[in-house]
Formats: structure tokens, C-alpha cells, sequence
């Protein structure tokens, strides 16, 4: 008898493994059975209709996925490119295609409307162009050699059309776009490709670059063909490929124009504002800095840009249809990634900035460097700086801060950081090729802009501490500081450009007129009590258009 219910007990185990087992493999198979069987569009026009049609989606298998994921061996800065063989789907693996050929076979889709050209174009007798004719943003560039180049351009190699297998490669890439020799020829590289190209040891781009102008349409026009999110960071970012190979880091809009950074929070959990990450670009490049890459606000649908070309399985999960029948995710991060601070659109529209990748890692590394004026990132701690007022003795007889420009560089970003409000700039990079002897690179802006109605001083401290500043950022700021340079209206003017203008209300762009007579005050304070070659580093060496008379300052 024993036996006999020992035998029953073991087929009823069995039994219910092989259930379970069933179960599990239905599951995993029923997404593209339901695919399979639905030849239309999975994509609903109306929210309310979603949820019937989120389950017919595709996956890659797991290894993909992993792959899709797996940031780990890159820094935590927020705008670098990967590898686009991470992105492909498992079925791509039997003909990896030439990255060139992958990169160059869209280029001939329409990319943007004649009404967006007009728009981007300066207007004549604006103040913005007046500012960019003035002497102080004419300074010619020393002669570049193939050091001071971020990428040289080999022109032996030879680009053969033929090798792709695409049908219609020859009416997509029309005759006039190759040399007469056959090859591609740089100009008709995709714009992406020609800013990575264009980057050198003093500068991510050029003036007047009309490459840039094009790769901001890029980013608004360009259509998005897969989504993952970007690992790292305290905020949800999501990393965006297009059509023509392009990628683009997108932070989506948490907060609006009008609100402010609430008084009880510390810099470390404010907010990351979109707006903040378009304006810091066009700061930087009125101040002609340059170290912003290219930024643009754009309108995106989160059902069909994001939702339906995602190939991360655990975004896809975090997406709801809200009380309010609007579409709503959160992803997964640090802070801010739950159901209470969902993301969500009018009912599926959001707007959100992009920022162009910088080159692939693998293809240029950069090298992560702590701020010597990181703050403490602790709600009762001070940094060492906060409460040594010879801080920057300490720093100025440490490497890369002894010699060279890096500390000049370093107060350029502190004034770039203080006109923004900006408290959040624990660490810079730098591209490796270039060693010291290269600019930072002015990454991760998002927590600018919070507070109009206050001035964060501690942020000039190291200005103040180190009395050390270039003689163009000086003159540019007093040029700045004009009725007829005024910040605020070259600010007001140059976001005019973007697609989601206004980008700024107007209390943010007077307060950074009243940074600027702050940080020209701390500046004569400086010159008063050092005196003006000991404060002001001349790197002009005598260009027209500059002041006479000041030497080199000497060093303590």
C-alpha cells in the first residue's frame, strides 16, 4: 500500500513539473505567436488602446539583450558613443556589415524641411551675428598637425559601394557624391561623422561651422530607430540610434519652464532639466567656448519612438497608461525611476533634449578627471575647499594644475557653471590623444537653470581662490556686459533656433546678466588685489582687436 502511494506521490510531482514547464515555455513563446498572427501594426493611435497591443512585440533572444545592456566598461559620462554592433539583433550575425557602408547607406533620405534651413540660419543685423563678427571671435587657430587632430583622415583607404548588398545602394547614393577616382569623399559623410572628424586639441568644433547647424536638424529630424537605457547616472537617460547611424543621448522633460528647483533639495538630488541641457549649449557657444556637443530639443511620440523601437525589455516594462489615459514610464535608476515619478506625455507626446555621442570610446578614449572643487556630495559634510581658504595653492602645485592651461580651463568652466547655477561638476574629461594640453570637454549640464531668483556664489570660489583667468574670456565677458552685447538678448536670440523654444523664461535670462557684473566683480577684485598680470593670463599675444600693453603674467 506504501508503495503504491509512493508511486502516486512521484507521478504527481512529475506531473506538476511538466505543467510548470509547459506554462513557462507558453509564456515565453505566446508574445511572437500573438506577432506572428497580427500583420498590422502594433501601435495604437489612441491610448486608451496600449495595453490590448503591447504584448505583440519582438525580442532579441538573451544574449542580445545582455549585449544591448552591458555599459559597464565605459565612464559614467553622459554622452559617448557604442558600438553599433551592440546594437544588432542576433539574426544580424551572419553578414556583419562594413561599419562605413552601415553608416553612409541612409544619407540620401530627406533630412529636413526648407522651413527648418530658414530658421537656423543668422539673421542679418542680429546682435548674435554682430557678436560673431567682432574681433574677439575671428582669433584664427594655430596650424593643426596630425597630433592636434582627434582623427586623420586616411585618404588612402578607398570605399567601394558594390561590396553592400543592398538592392538599391546605387539610387540611394547618387554619382555626384563620389570623386572621380569612385571613393566617398568626406563631405558626404553623415554629419555626425564630419563633427567627430572636425574635433581638435583646442576645440569640439569650429566657428561658423555649418556642419553643426546640419547635425542639429539631424537630431530633431532624424527617424529614431532604437531605444535602450543608458546605465549609470542618478537619472533615467535613454540612448537613441537613427536611421542614418547617429546616436544621441535623450533626456526627457521633468519639470517646466517655469518651476524651480525646490528650496529644500540638495544639488545632488535636483532635478535633471531638459531645457538646461539646450541652453548650456548655446551659452557655451556664445561665451565661444565650444566644449558643449551639439544639443537640440526635440517632440517625441513615446509610443512610436520609443516604445515600439525598444529592443530593452526592462524599458518596454515600465511603460502605463496613467489615470489621466496618458502614456507613462520610468525606467530604472538611481532616483526618480518609479510609478509616482513616471514620465509622462500629452497623452503620448514628450519633449526632451538630444545630445549628439561624442566618438566611440574604442576609437577615442577619453580620460575621466575628479574637480578639484567637487563638492562633498554629503548633506552634512564640507568639501576641503569650503573650508580652506588657501585651497588653491594646494592645486596649483599639483599636475595637470601646475602647468600648462588646464587651471585656466578650469575657471572657464567654473564661470560657464555659474552663469548656469550650475552646483553638479564633480568630474570633466578630456580626450587622451591630447594629453594635458587640451580642453575639458563641459559634459552633463542638467542641473543648470533651477534658480533664477538666487545666486549660488560658492560656485566662484575657485575663481575667487585662484585669481586666475584667460585675457579672451576676460574681454568676452566685458563684451558680454554691454547694452549692445548684452548676454540675455544673445541668449534670448540663439534659442530662438530650437524647435521647443522658448527654452528659458525670461528671469533666467536676466539672472545671467546679473552672474556676469558677479563674476567681472570677483575678477576686479582679483586685479585690485594682484594685479592685472598676475590675474590675467594673455593668450592673445597681441592680436588686433585686443588690448596693449599686458604682458604675460608672471608666475608665483
Amino acid at each position: 500500500m506504501k508503495m503504491i502511494l509512493l508511486r502516486k506521490f512521484r507521478v504527481l510531482i512529475l506531473m506538476v513539473f511538466l505543467v510548470a514547464c509547459s506554462m513557462h515555455i507558453m509564456i515565453d513563446l505566446l508574445p511572437k505567436l500573438e506577432r506572428s498572427g497580427n500583420s498590422g501594426c502594433s501601435c495604437s493611435h489612441t491610448p486608451s488602446e496600449e495595453p490590448q497591443n503591447w504584448a505583440k512585440q519582438s525580442w532579441p533572444n538573451k544574449h542580445t539583450l545582455r549585449l544591448l545592456q552591458d555599459f559597464s566598461n565605459e565612464p559614467n559620462s553622459n554622452v559617448s558613443s557604442h558600438p553599433l554592433d551592440r546594437l544588432q539583433g542576433a539574426g544580424d550575425k551572419k553578414r556583419p556589415p562594413h561599419l562605413m557602408e552601415m553608416r553612409l547607406m541612409d544619407r540620401k533620405r530627406p533630412l529636413i524641411e526648407d522651413a527648418v534651413v530658414t530658421k537656423n540660419v543668422p539673421l542679418k543685423g542680429s546682435r548674435l551675428s554682430a557678436l560673431y563678427d567682432h574681433p574677439l571671435y575671428k582669433r584664427a587657430l594655430p596650424a593643426l598637425t596630425d597630433d592636434d587632430t582627434l582623427f586623420n583622415v586616411n585618404t588612402d583607404i578607398r570605399f567601394d559601394p558594390k561590396v553592400a548588398d543592398e538592392a538599391q545602394w546605387n539610387e540611394k547614393i547618387g554619382i555626384n557624391e563620389f570623386s572621380p577616382t569612385g571613393e566617398l569623399t568626406a563631405d558626404s559623410y553623415p554629419n555626425w561623422l564630419r563633427f567627430h572628424i572636425g574635433i581638435n586639441r583646442h576645440e569640439l568644433y569650429s566657428r561658423h561651422n555649418l556642419v553643426i547647424d546640419a547635425l542639429l536638424k539631424d537630431l530633431v529630424t532624424q527617424r529614431i530607430t532604437s531605444v535602450a537605457m543608458k546605465s549609470g547616472g542618478t537619472q533615467l537617460k535613454l540612448i537613441m540610434t537613427f536611421q542614418n547611424y547617429g546616436q544621441a543621448l535623450f533626456k526627457p522633460m521633468k519639470q517646466t519652464r517655469e518651476q524651480q528647483t525646490p528650496p529644500d533639495f540638495f544639488y545632488f538630488s535636483d532635478f535633471e532639466r531638459h531645457n538646461s541641457e539646450i541652453a548650456a549649449f548655446h551659452l557655451d557657444r556664445v561665451l565661444d567656448f565650444r566644449r558643449v556637443p551639439p544639443v537640440a530639443g526635440r517632440l517625441v511620440n513615446m509610443t512610436k519612438e520609443i516604445r515600439d523601437v525598444t529592443r530593452d525589455k526592462k524599458l518596454w516594462k515600465t511603460f502605463f497608461i496613467s489615470p489621466a489615459n496618458n502614456v507613462c514610464f520610468y525606467g530604472e535608476c538611481s532616483y526618480y525611476c518609479s510609478t509616482e515619478h513616471a514620465i509622462c506625455g500629452k497623452p503620448d507626446q514628450i519633449e526632451g533634449s538630444v545630445a549628439a555621442f561624442l566618438p566611440d570610446l574604442a576609437l577615442a578614449k577619453r580620460k575621466t578627471w575628479r574637480n578639484p572643487w567637487r563638492r562633498s556630495y554629503h548633506k552634512r559634510k564640507k568639501a576641503e575647499w569650503e573650508v580652506d581658504p588657501d585651497y588653491c595653492e594646494e592645486v596649483k602645485q599639483t599636475p595637470p594644475y601646475d602647468s600648462g592651461t588646464r587651471l585656466l580651463d578650469v575657471m572657464d568652466m567654473t564661470i560657464f557653471d555659474f552663469l548656469m547655477g550650475n552646483m553638479d561638476r564633480h568630474h570633466y574629461e578630456t580626450f587622451e590623444k591630447f594629453g594635458n594640453e587640451t580642453f575639458i570637454i563641459h559634459l552633463d549640464n542638467g542641473r543648470g537653470f533651477g534658480k533664477h531668483s538666487h545666486d549660488e556664489l560658492s560656485i566662484l570660489v575657485p575663481l575667487s581662490q585662484c585669481c586666475r583667468v584667460r585675457k579672451s574670456t576676460h574681454l568676452r565677458l566685458q563684451l558680454l556686459a554691454k547694452e549692445e552685447y548684452k548676454l540675455s538678448v544673445l541668449m534670448a536670440e540663439s534659442l530662438l533656433r530650437d524647435r521647443l523654444s522658448p527654452i528659458l523664461i525670461q528671469p533666467h535670462l536676466e539672472a545671467m546678466d546679473r552672474r556676469l557684473r558677479q563674476v567681472l566683480r570677483v575678477l576686479a577684485e582679483c586685479i585690485e588685489k594682484e594685479g592685472y598680470n598676475f590675474v590675467v593670463e594673455d593668450d592673445l599675444q597681441g592680436e588686433p582687436g585686443t588690448e596693449p600693453g599686458h604682458s604675460t603674467p608672471r608666475r608665483r
